[in-house]
């Protein structure tokens, strides 16, 4: 295609910008050859000019389409340049917040500065399995894709991870090992893979720094191996180190720190251990406070150090190890603060010696303080003839400081990788590795010096191994597929490294250099100047004579030569090292050793089948020697060595970005990010395939895409190839834009673009086509709408003119009607007026007249009433007057008449008669009279005396009062003026009474007033109150009800809450259980292991049938295979022998977790011990306060049954003995044998019935006893409470109790207590025994750990085979002190049981002599027991449900019945026919009483079936048969074991076979575990089954057809991917249907149907959306909607299968949900809120994501707005949704067994003669 047919209207393109590198803009008029010009217009609708006549200026690039940005893979665009790239990145980078994106082999990361939660373990096992090309670009598809490699094709891999300082390299590499890691976890107990992690802390600590580009930055460049065995399980590692800055450890720059471990061990120094070292704050020592700030935000090195250390610890460095480590550090600081004094102006220098920092140094390094301080400020010259000691200067000894203090760092930082590869180490074979490097990426600066010089030679080297490499795999792709191979040209940088390291080149100069005495870093630039000059790749500065200039393949470099000869030879004097090697500690002197890495590498080197590892840096030699390697030769060698290694591995490239240099989050810097991409050989990867045919399509894929373009005539054809080919032949005329392969289609750049831009015109043609016929019928439609409304306006219009007209007419008659009334009325209301005013006036004066009489009527009444009031006066004064004479008379007249009276009555009292009637009787009187005279006389005489008394004391008083009353007339006078002012005062108070009386009327005033006013509103608030009350009950009523409804949901939520936590609890005990099964079996598996190393020294594979679950037959608890594992060690050794042992370390590994498990025994007998000395204290604190009547209750009914048992069983064996005396007494004088053996069997039938009697007495008297204890303790609180509350009324109080009774339970009381004391008593010393034995065990536990705990320290100071050795000999003598006392105590047993045999073999003679005797029994009693016993025989002959079978036959039935049988063979009968079978044998054991049998049968059952489903672990069909019959067994047991709660729904027969003797409820629980066990098999066979279906038959599947044309293009696919099987969802739900169908079958219960498909749903749904969440090409509206119809399909399924109660519909409510959030759509706020309010199964995480990938399908379709999704943000922040953005698919709903008894009774059932069970015998 030409220029003018690509840069037309409308199309966009990229310029050239001086702030964003490359700009957008479109061009608004054609291009035509020849035009001068190109006009454009920017993105802010500015116009531009572009020129094209300028000298280098070309046709600016073409922008992809938008359906092209924001591809996983760069290379999959169709315009491949630098702007397209650096576009891809940025969208992706701020827009979707995606940090890895794929450019072909290369995954491009960028830092985003924050903690993304997309790395956690779910995320692991997300891309675990899974394609390349199939998921979201991810560092865990690269470790995937490597593991993947490295398994296949059985070749080691590499990953190599680059990029500046700050770009993220050091965090991939550790996220790449921690797949490694979780992926392939070690097989053996080593733990190697947590070793591995282990050693990032160690090494971030002595090798990371704070730089100015990055907080921890490493200063060193890494290579680890990790080894896997055939197993592909990690089983070593190994690490190499390349380039230690070394001159950080002297000098830092601003704003930079030195190695984080010195900080760390400041920040630590407080701690006790360390206060030797002499440490204080980082601020205080010169070489770590040179760079200013000695903290970095965000982190505590304090905390740090404690991860470090306890990595130390985790990689066996030995703790004295570790302080020599410290020691070594602290005395670097303490070097680096000496003093150095000058003399003679410099030339002379020395340090003095009570320096405390020398002192430190000295004493920390054990070396001699005054040799250190001689030769720290003198070197030794050594010539020919002799040897001088020479000063040095000020500027000299600084300089042999700073080397001393390089040096140890160097040699201690080579010590610690050393220890650290020996932990790393194993003897097991390696089979293959994957190696991750993490090495420094190209680097220029201001200054660049040596270290820069290196780290671009190795970017170099690794450079052109990539270009190679991605040139291999193009042509690879080429030839693979038939394509024509042209040559393409890529830069090649070997003159660029010939430069460097050719023979004459610039290190070649740099080494001869250093050999010249008096060599400088001038001299050296001026040979490189004269050797180099002509090389395009070296150029020199204009302006300087001591710099040259490199012409790398990123940018060229300017370098100063200065230091570069002193870097390079690494100068360190000999004398201080000498020094050094003296040390007086071990570990010290080691560090200087020159031959000290010899053996290592020897035999590191021996173990490696494919690459010969050496250590990274040679052993370190003598100073000043002639022979010892420079700087620059050492690194040459290791770099040659790590390509060799690479140049022999698949390697994979991680190219880390750093977006900005202000470390912000998720800022990107367009200027930085292109100057990576440049360094790194991200664009040399796009130009490589730019230059080919970057575009591949799969002929499918091109025919569902561009199948609109064809002709229906090339459609009818079958050959989709020939479609393609014809269609590519019509459209692309240029046959070499494009190529066909064998099953792709190859592109030149930019063809995609122009099919898009076809396909794109043909759909713009197709809508406005569409647009046109929609747009017709939609103007007809409005016509015919219109014309309708005309004709319907008309029609109202005309009725409506009727209608006014009308209304006209109505109002025009109304109106004179209205005025006629109206005139009516005024003439009326003119005639009323003048009728009232006459009226008026009329009344008005006729009401005046009348006035008038009415007054002359009233003063005429007045003055006669006047009259009468007068006169009457008048007449009552004349009779007043009358009245008071007649008075006068009548008084007068009286007085008259009683004068007369009085005289009469004197005359006659003067007369003797009359005195004589007086005189009789008086002188009795008068006697009387005389003693009564006498008596008051004496009386008297006493009074007078009185009186006189008195008068003399009352005239004394007198006197007294005279005299006081004189005196209080004197102080009278004297107060006189205080009377006036207290006159006054009451005259004011009087005053103020009165006032305060006025305010007092007024206040009462005011007081009524306001009492009248409360009155009112108490009145008006009590008529409120009411209305309250009426409103308060009805709110009350509401609330009732409210509250009803409320304590209702309340109990649903708590009703919730409770399941959820039962819920959790039954997971946590069923994931307990599925451990105990893993652990089983692995111990299963190490077993097979040992037996086939034990049988053969090659590998041959164990029958899978061996099982080693007998050895928890017997015992149903949990049992660990450690004494197994040294078991077969031991035999190992007797059998191949020392030397072939000694040889392997599994052993002595073994041996390790042995002494690991010893030490958590010991803490868990610690914790035991602790915890019963607690409980025993709660114990005895409960007994005494808490509780005391129900533990007096169960005490006194212990106690008592304990005595009532014993003194019944001494009367028993009496009766037995006299019994015994009785028959053999018969026996010795009767000769009858018969008679012997029934009247023997009658005594037994006897002692049988007595004895039930006589339990049942013992338990009636025992509750008879406790009810009258316990009455008696009521009677007694009773008695006690009264006294308390003697008002208190209480239940039972009035209930009588006789005095017998009372007497016996206070004495029950007393007996209760005695027992309660003794057993108190027991418990407690039996407790302090018990203590006493733990205590003792726990020190020769302790004393043990320690044994072997110093034996393990010195094995670990000797050589790896010397260790093995030790540790074989170790575990020799203990097993064999251990066989010793299993000896003695097997001699003892042995003893025991030859005695019970000869006590045995004794009693047996005595029962035959008994036998042999004869009794005499009555002859008629002989018929009649026998006719009982044949009767009791014919009873029994009915078949009863129960199967008898000999003991020696157990072992057929279970092969029968169990191992080898077929569920075909049993598909004819009754469902779970081996559960009831087994069910009727054991309740046979229990009818005959057998205890062994039971035992015998229920263990050999349950290992039967272990067998069983070990040996058809992946068969669906035979686990689901014994889940149902292990279930029906459970359920069996549960319903024949008598318990009430189990026999609700059993008839009167069933309850006839219930067990009678035995109580299994422990085997129903070991059953249960069994029964867990076999349902998780099951899913897990279910699981692996389906698994593989699910993302290709949910979310691949085209269900709906049609959907498949709108497919997102340009997603490439890897060549590992090419082969992957596809599912149907129809092959999906036949899965499912079989699944159903088997369980179904089998007789499985529904209940457990349900469970099993709603963990396969959520499985499902957790898988898909996982996917979905990982996946971009899946993110879209076509994928949305035929996600949705599959899930239909799934639900309608479900519906049809009656699972609707299963709850497996609701696990795929996320699902749901993910599929309408695609289909939604996706721009205003509203959208927003419906997404929220819908999405309420997916976490915010999720949301966002989804958002995020979603893809539009075609370019009409708009992309989701970052504004979209941050209010989608903004409203879901309020929800507290989990962190994890995946689901954990492997998570499993807990089961439950729901109890379901059979209706089928035992007597019912039929043997089939298949099961070849003749031998059991129904009874």
């Amino acid at each position: 295609m030409s220029a003018a047919q690509l840069y037309t209207k409308y199309t966009r393109v990229w310029i050239p910008d001086p702030d964003e590198v490359w700009r957008s803009a479109e061009i608004i008029k054609d291009y035509k050859e020849g035009d001068k010009s190109l006009q454009l217009k920017l993105e802010d609708e500015t116009l531009y000019e572009y020129p094209l006549d300028l000298p280098g200026s070309e046709l600016p690039f073409l922008r992809n389409p938008d359906i092209l940005v924001g591809q996983n893979d760069l290379t999959a665009l169709s315009y491949l340049h630098e702007p397209a790239v650096l576009h891809n990145l940025k969208v992706r980078f701020l827009e979707s917040n995606h940090i890895y994106t794929y450019c072909g082999i290369v995954l491009v990361a960028i830092n985003p500065y924050e903690q993304l939660p997309i790395y956690e373990q779910d995320v692991i096992y997300a891309y675990s399995g899974q394609n390349m090309g199939d998921m979201d670009p991810h560092i865990f598809a690269v470790a995937e894709e490597a593991y993947k490699q490295m398994a296949r094709d059985e070749k080691n891999q590499s990953i190599i991870v680059s990029g500046e300082s700050g770009a993220g390299k050091t965090v991939s590499a550790k996220y790449a090992m921690r797949f490694f890691a979780t992926v392939g976890g070690s097989a053996s107990e080593t733990n190697i893979e947590a070793k591995v992690l282990a050693s990032s802390p160690i090494m971030e600590a002595i090798g990371n720094a704070k730089t100015t580009r990055n907080d921890n930055s490493s200063r060193f460049g890494k290579y680890i191996q990790i080894g896997f065995d055939k197993r592909y399980h990690i089983i070593g590692a190994n690490m190499r180190t390349y380039l230690l800055e070394k001159s950080r450890v002297v000098f830092q720059a601003e704003d930079e720190r030195n190695y984080h471990i010195f900080y760390q061990l400041c920040a630590s120094s407080s701690l006790p251990e360390f206060k030797d070292l002499g440490l204080t704050c980082a601020e205080d020592f010169f070489y770590t406070s040179q760079g200013g700030d000695t903290s970095i935000d965000g982190v505590d090195d304090a905390v740090d150090f404690e991860k470090t250390r306890h990595a130390f610890t985790l990689l066996g460095v030995k703790e004295s190890h570790q302080m020599t480590i410290f020691r070594i550090i602290a005395a670097i600081l303490h070097l680096g603060n000496l003093k150095i004094q000058g003399e003679r102006d410099g030339e002379v220098c020395s340090v003095s010696s009570e320096d405390e920092h020398l002192s430190n140094f000295c004493s920390l390094l054990g070396v001699e303080h005054s040799q250190m301080q001689h030769w720290l400020c003198h070197r030794k010259l050594v010539t020919t003839a002799e040897t001088y000691v020479k000063s040095m200067s000020l500027h000299q000894v600084v300089n042999a400081r700073n080397a001393l203090a390089k040096h140890i760092y160097a040699q201690l930082f080579n010590w610690i990788v050393q220890h650290v590869n020996k932990a790393l180490h194993t003897t097991v074979k390696q089979h293959s590795f994957i190696g991750v490097l993490d090495i420094y990426g190209f680097e220029t600066f201001e200054v660049n010096s040596f270290e820069q010089f290196c780290i671009n030679y190795a970017n170099e080297k690794l450079q052109q191994q990539f270009n190679s490499h991605v040139f291999k795999l193009e042509q690879e792709e080429y030839m693979k597929e038939g394509i024509p191979w042209t040559l393409i040209d890529f830069y090649d940088n070997q003159p660029c490294i010939d430069l460097i390291e050719a023979k004459l080149g610039i290190l070649d100069l740099l080494d001869e250099e250093c050999k010249v005495p008096k060599g400088t870093d001038q001299n050296w630039a001026q040979k490189l100047y004269d050797r180099h000059a002509a090389s395009q790749h070296f150029q020199k500065p204009r302006m300087s004579n001591t710099s040259f200039i490199v012409l790398h393949f990123a940018d060229k470099v300017e370098y100063q030569s200065e230091g570069f000869l002193e870097k390079n030879r690494d100068t360190v004097y000999e004398e201080q090292i000498n020094i050094l090697k003296a040390s007086k500690y071990q570990m010290v002197a080691d560090l200087f050793q020159e031959d000290k890495d010899a053996v290592p590498a020897a035999a590191v080197a021996k173990r490696t089948p494919r690459i010969n590892v050496r250590s990274a840096k040679p052993a370190f030699k003598a100073a000043n020697k002639e022979h010892r390697k420079t700087v620059g030769h050492q690194f040459r060698n290791s770099l040659q060595l790590l390509m060799e290694t690479l140049n022999a591995t698949t390697p994979h490239y991680v190219r880390c970005i750093k977006p900005n240099d202000e470390k912000l989050p998720f800022k990107f810097d367009p200027k930085r990010a292109v100057q990576q991409l440049r360094a790194c050989g991200v664009l040399e990867t796009i130009r490589i395939s730019a230059a080919g045919f970057p575009s591949r399509w799969s002929y499918s894929d091109f025919f569902n895409r561009y199948r609109v373009l064809m002709n229906k005539r090339d459609l009818s054809k079958n050959d989709k190839k020939q479609i393609c080919q014809t269609l590519l032949e019509d459209l692309i005329k240029d046959p070499d834009k494009f190529q066909f392969g064998r099953t792709k289609i190859f592109f030149r750049a930019g063809q995609v673009a122009y099919l898009e831009k076809l396909r794109a015109d043909k759909f713009r043609a197709a809508t406005i086509m569409i647009q046109k016929t929609v747009r017709g019928w939609l103007q007809r439609a409005r016509y015919q709408r219109l014309r309708r409304a005309t004709l319907a306006l008309q029609r109202y219009a005309r009725g409506h003119l009727a209608r006014r007209l009308f209304q006209h007419l109505r109002r025009t008659r109304a109106a004179i009607i209205l005025q006629k009334q109206y005139r009516m009325l005024r003439m009326r209301r003119a005639f009323l007026r003048v009728r009232s005013a006459t009226l008026t006036i009329q009344a008005f004066a006729r009401g005046m007249f009348v006035r008038r009489i009415y007054h002359q009527m009233l003063t005429e009444h007045k003055a006669t009433i006047l009259q009468k009031y007068a006169r009457g006066w008048l007449a009552r004064a004349r009779f007043r007057r009358a009245r008071a004479a007649a008075v006068v008379l009548q008084c007068h007249w009286r007085r008259l008449r009683a004068r007369r009276q009085l005289q009469a009555l004197r005359i006659e009292a003067r007369s003797a008669q009359h005195l004589k009637k007086l005189n009789i009787g008086m002188e009795n009187k008068v006697v009387q009279l005389q003693r009564k005279v006498d008596e008051q006389n004496k009386e008297n005489k006493l009074l007078n005396e009185q009186l006189s008394m008195l008068t003399s004391a009352h005239s004394s008083e007198v006197e007294k009062l005279k005299k006081e009353l004189q005196q209080y007339q004197q102080t009278q006078q004297g107060d006189g003026k205080q009377l006036l002012s207290l006159q006054e005062e009451m005259e004011k108070l009087r005053m103020e009474l009165e006032r305060a009386h006025g305010e007092r009327e007024v206040l009462e005033d005011s007081h009524g007033k306001e009492r009248d006013l409360l009155r009112k509103r108490i009145s008006d608030l009590e008529e409120e109150n009411a209305l309250l009350k009426q409103e308060k009950e009805e709110l009350n009523n509401r609330i009732l009800c409210q509250s009803e409804d409320e304590f209702a949901r309340n109990t649903v939520e708590e009703n919730m809450q409770m399941k959820k936590e039962l819920e959790e609890e039954r997971s946590r005990y069923q994931n307990l259980v599925k451990e105990y099964a893993s652990l089983e079996q692995r111990y299963d598996n190490l077993r097979d292991e040992m037996t086939i190393f034990k049988q053969t020294p090659g590998h041959r594979r164990n029958p899978s049938n061996q099982s080693s679950l007998e050895s928890d037959s017997n015992n149903p608890s949990i049992c660990t295979s450690e004494i197994g594992d040294t078991e077969d060690v031991i035999q190992q050794v007797e059998e191949i022998g020392m030397e072939k042992a000694a040889m392997d370390m599994t052993l002595f590994l073994k041996l390790q977790k042995r002494v690991r498990e010893l030490e958590l025994e010991r803490k868990k007998l610690q914790a035991q011990l602790e915890k019963k000395e607690q409980d025993s204290k709660k114990s005895q604190v409960i007994e005494i306060k808490t509780e005391v009547t129900s533990e007096h209750e169960d005490f006194a009914y212990n106690s008592l049954k304990r005595q009532e048992l014993e003194s019944e069983n001494k009367k028993l064996k009496n009766e037995l003995n006299e019994l015994r005396k009785a028959i053999a007494d018969h026996a010795t004088q009767n000769n009858s044998s018969n008679d012997v053996q029934d009247g023997y069997n009658l005594l037994l039938n006897q002692l049988k019935s007595a004895n039930e009697e006589l339990e049942v007495r013992k338990e009636e008297v025992l509750i008879l006893r406790s009810q009258i204890m316990k009455a008696a303790q009521q009677k007694e609180t009773g008695k006690n409470m009264e006294s308390i509350s003697p008002n208190a009324s209480w239940p039972n109080s009035d209930r009588h109790v006789d005095q017998e009774d009372a007497i016996e339970a206070y004495q029950g009381m007393c007996e209760t207590n005695r027992l309660l004391e003794a057993q108190l008593q027991d418990q407690r010393r039996e407790h302090e025994e018990e203590m006493e034995a733990l205590k003792n065990q726990v020190d020769l536990m302790q004393e043990e750990l320690e044994k072997q705990q110093q034996a393990f320290l010195q094995t670990l100071q000797l050589s790896p085979e010397v260790q093995v050795e030790f540790g074989l000999q170790q575990e020799i003598t203990r097993l064999t002190n251990e066989n010793l006392d299993l000896k003695e105590l097997l001699e003892k047993s042995e003893k025991n049981e030859k005695k019970l045999k000869k006590q045995l073999k004794i009693y047996m003679k005595k029962v035959q002599d008994f036998e042999a005797s004869h009794t005499m029994v009555p002859v008629e009693r002989r018929p009649h027991e026998r006719n009982m016993q044949v009767a009791v025989q014919r009873k029994e002959k009915d078949f009863q449900g129960m199967l008898e079978y000999y003991k020696e036959d157990e072992p057929l039935l279970i092969r029968n019945l169990i191992t080898d049988l077929k569920p075909q063979a049993v598909s004819a009968t009754v469902p779970c026919l081996p559960a009831y079978i087994l069910y009727m044998c054991i309740r046979h054991a229990d009818y005959i009483n057998d205890d062994q049998k039971v035992h015998s049968l229920l263990t050999s059952t349950i290992n039967g079936v272990k067998k069983v489903l070990k040996k058809h672990q992946d068969d669906f069909e035979m686990t689901s048969f014994w889940l149902a019959n292990t279930c029906r067994l459970l359920h069996c047991l549960k319903q024949y074991s008598g318990e009430e709660g189990f026999m609700t729904q059993n008839t009167a027969k069933q309850n006839e076979h219930c067990l009678k003797n035995f109580d299994l409820t422990e085997y129903r629980q070991v059953l249960g575990h069994v029964s867990i066990q076999i349902y998780q098999q099951l899913i897990n066979i279910a699981e692996g089954i389906l698994q593989p279906m699910i993302v290709s038959a949910v979310l691949e599947n085209e269900s709906i057809q049609g959907l498949s044309s709108v497919k997102p293009v340009g997603y490439r696919k890897y060549a590992s991917n090419a082969g992957d099987s596809s599912y149907s969802l129809d092959e999906m739900i036949r899965q499912l249907n079989t699944f159903h169908s088997i369980m179904c079958d089998q007789g499985l219960d529904p209940e457990i149907i349900q469970q099993v498909f709603k963990q396969l749903f959520y499985m499902i749904n957790a898988i898909a959306l996982n996917n979905l969440l990982l996946r971009k090409d899946v993110c879209s509206w076509s994928t949305g909607m035929q996600l949705r119809f599959n899930i239909s399909q799934l639900e309608e399924w479900l519906r049809g299968k009656n699972l609707q109660q299963s709850g497996a519909a609701q696990t795929l409510e996320p699902l749901i949900q993910a599929a309408q959030l695609l289909q939604l759509k996706k721009k205003t706020s509203e959208d927003a809120e419906a997404i929220c309010s819908l999405c309420t199964s997916l976490t915010t995480q999720q949301i966002v994501k989804i958002l995020n990938l979603y893809t539009p399908v075609n370019e009409f379709e708009e992309r989701v707005t970052v504004a979209f999704i941050r209010n989608i943000q903004k409203q879901l922040q309020e929800r507290n949704d989990p962190p994890q953005l995946l689901l954990d698919f492997k998570h499993m709903f807990p089961v439950l067994f729901p109890f379901n008894p059979s209706a089928i009774t035992m007597d019912s059932i039929h043997l089939p003669a298949s099961l070849n069970l003749d031998f059991l015998n129904k009874v």
